[in-house]
């Protein structure tokens, strides 16, 4: 133990130093070989699956990109589609209205067609009725002028004048 007690860490034994230098390059030695090469390797993949991960991230969010994209291009075309279709069925709307507009024209145009040839129809009955109550009061004053030998024409006219006198007009 007087060896311990005589011992400088500032001054140190040639042979401690020796010794010390030797251990130390021993372990360096056995340490690279067995530690630093595993834990540079496990470093390097480390670094290499960090690398994959980065670019896989940037190629999804490359492809979020392009979906979104594609999703603001097909919502534009379904904007376009949903329009057309409004714009199909406006015109088809209106074409309808416009049909059924023809329709009834030309139902009231059958009406009014049908109204006039009836009221024409009428109107020829009438007139027929007319004539044939103008006809019989003719024959009936002929015949009472006829029935009647007056000597004059001026009497007979006279006569006639007063027989249309007293008939009734209805």
């Amino acid at each position: 133990m007087i060896f311990l007690a005589d011992f400088s860490v500032i001054r140190p034994e040639p042979g401690l130093f020796f010794w010390s230098v030797l251990i130390f390059l021993v372990f360096w030695f056995v340490v690279g070989k067995l530690a630093f090469k595993p834990i540079a390797n496990a470093l390097k993949e480390r670094e290499t699956s960090i690398q994959e991960a980065l670019d896989k991230a940037k190629m999804a969010q490359e492809q979020m990109e392009k979906l979104n994209s594609e999703n603001e291009k097909l919502l534009q075309s379904a904007r376009e589609e949903r329009g057309k279709i409004l714009a199909e069925a406006k015109d088809m709307k209106n074409k309808i209205v416009g049909e059924a507009k023809d329709q009834a024209k030309l139902e009231a145009n059958k009406i009014v067609a049908k109204a006039k040839a009836e009221i024409e129809s009428e109107k020829e009955a009438v007139f027929a009725d007319l004539k044939n109550k103008v006809g019989s009061m003719a024959l009936v004053i002929a015949e009472q002028v006829l029935e009647k030998n007056l000597s004059s024409d001026a009497s007979q006219i006279e006569y006639a004048n007063s027989l249309v006198g007293k008939l009734n007009l209805n």
